[in-house]
């Protein structure tokens, strides 16, 4: 009888015994390992959130047409060309096509043919047997030095070991961001041409001039005030009357986005962007003396004072800042 009890106790001990190593063992499989400090890990990809908009989102969607440029549409619709160009998901310099379909809100963009198709999800349980969860990231070698600077630059690639495989992954680098100002602007339904040699630009017109947030401003025509901004006009603007013919002056440096007749209640227009945040525009000209991707320089001519879509001679002047229509007497000197 003792004999039976002490063998009992010995198997339920044995028992016993196992199943504590084997709750171990499921313990240690399931122990989260933290990365060493001053270790980089790249983790699975994640999707950036659209930054929000500048301006208020007018909905619904636009047909390109003939002529229109990026810029144009975002002047039109009164909205940042960035991001109209983010919701579409187009990429400088910008390019679209008569007849394209684009999406003014950040949203449904699946009407667009510029539409970002993303790869599906991926599942978050992986098997440490077959890939690990972190894959270490090592320096990159350090770059030989280039011996010329030209105005493009090519995506490179940088090796990186991994421990696990033992093989080398390449790593592509991301290209440097294209210059704030374009050199050539596309225009839809225009092919595509190499920039044409043009002449220096002018130099600065006699006159007061005032910087006001990084931009030095100067009065782009001579002339009288006969309207004043309001916010809430259709084309909220000043107006500076004169006589046909008077030369029309870009109010900074900058480089033509828009010249052309295709935004309703402008007639002859030009658009110059000046940075990423400032555009400026000239209405009603009799004649545009400039092209897209042409550089101007502060009190350069750029048209002819003229009453296309208006009903006098007269320039219609705006300054938008990140799309927004903004008073251009804050910015203009006093005279």
């Amino acid at each position: 009888m003792l004999g039976s009890m002490n063998r009992y106790l010995q198997g339920s001990m044995l028992l016993l015994a196992v199943c504590v190593l084997s709750a171990c063992g499921i313990m240690r499989s399931s122990v989260v390992v933290e990365p060493a400090p001053g270790n980089t890990y790249r983790n699975a990809p994640s999707v950036v959130a659209p930054s929000p908009a500048r301006t208020p989102i007018p909905g619904g969607s636009y047909q390109v047409m003939h002529g229109d440029t990026l810029y144009s549409i975002a002047f039109r619709k009164g909205v940042d060309f960035r991001d109209l160009a983010q919701w579409n998901n187009i990429a400088a310099p910008y390019t679209i096509w008569p007849g394209q379909q684009l999406i003014l809100s950040p949203h449904a963009k699946q009407d667009s043919g510029h539409a970002a198709t993303l790869p599906p999800a991926k599942s978050a349980t992986t098997s440490v047997a077959t890939a690990p969860m972190f894959e270490p990231v090592l320096p990159a070698p350090a770059a030989a030095p280039a011996e010329s600077a030209g105005p493009a630059v090519a995506a490179t690639a940088s090796a990186a070991h991994s421990p696990v495989s033992g093989t080398t992954v390449a790593r592509p680098v991301v290209p440097a961001v294209a210059a704030t100002v374009p050199n050539v602007v596309p225009v839809a339904g225009v092919p595509a041409e190499a920039p044409a040699a043009m002449p220096p630009p002018a130099p600065p017109a006699a006159g007061v001039s005032r910087v006001v947030s990084g931009v030095q401003w100067h009065w782009p025509a001579d002339g009288t005030l006969v309207g004043r901004f309001s916010s809430g006009d259709a084309i909220p603007g000043i107006e500076i009357a004169g006589k046909a013919g008077d030369p029309v002056r870009a109010a900074a440096d900058g480089v033509v986005v828009y010249s052309g007749n295709g935004l309703v209640g402008y007639g002859e227009l030009v658009i110059i962007k000046h940075n990423d945040s400032f555009l400026s525009a000239y209405g009603h000209n009799r004649k545009r003396l400039v092209k897209e991707g042409q550089r101007v320089s502060r009190g350069q001519q750029i048209a002819e004072m003229g009453s296309t879509g208006a009903s006098r001679n007269e320039l219609e002047f705006q300054i938008r800042k990140d799309g927004n229509p903004v008073d251009p007497l804050t910015y203009l000197p006093q005279r």
